[in-house]
């Protein structure tokens, strides 16, 4: 095959990759294309080529898609994660009442049924989470 074929080939599937949803099939194919190309520029034989292109396109997709998909897709920590997490008060908090609390350097609304007022600069504990208000208890 000539070289510029394997060149379209490879860029059409890195394309098709990036246009479809996420199984990050193509993408290991378009590579082995784009690889294979420099092979058939120095006069490879078809056969060459084609073994050339299937090895490193199914050797990359065996070896490398697994650690991709997980790399990408990474969770960030919401906000179900963050019970048992310590939080800071910024005001008052009266038994059953509402104020403001500094966790992960984020102010969150925050909640309390204990009967006693907890301090502003008081450290407290995430005991729950509902929605984004932070129900929390004394340390």
């Amino acid at each position: 095959m000539v070289w510029w074929l394997w060149v379209l080939g490879g860029i059409g599937l890195l394309a098709f990759e990036v246009a479809t949803p996420g199984g990050l099939f193509a993408l290991f194919f378009g590579v082995g294309a784009l690889c294979v190309a420099p092979l058939a520029a120095l006069g490879a034989s078809a056969t060459v080529q084609w073994f050339a292109f299937s090895l490193l396109s199914v050797a990359g997709l065996v070896t490398l898609r697994g650690p991709l998909l997980r790399k990408l897709s990474r969770r960030r920590p919401g906000p179900a994660e963050l019970v048992r997490e310590q939080a800071v008060l910024l005001e008052d908090l009266p038994p059953g009442g509402v104020a403001r609390v500094e966790l992960r350097g984020t102010t969150w609304t925050a909640r309390s049924l204990w009967k006693t007022t907890l301090l502003s600069g008081q450290r407290c504990v995430v005991e729950r989470v509902e929605g984004l208000t932070l129900w929390v208890r004394p340390e």
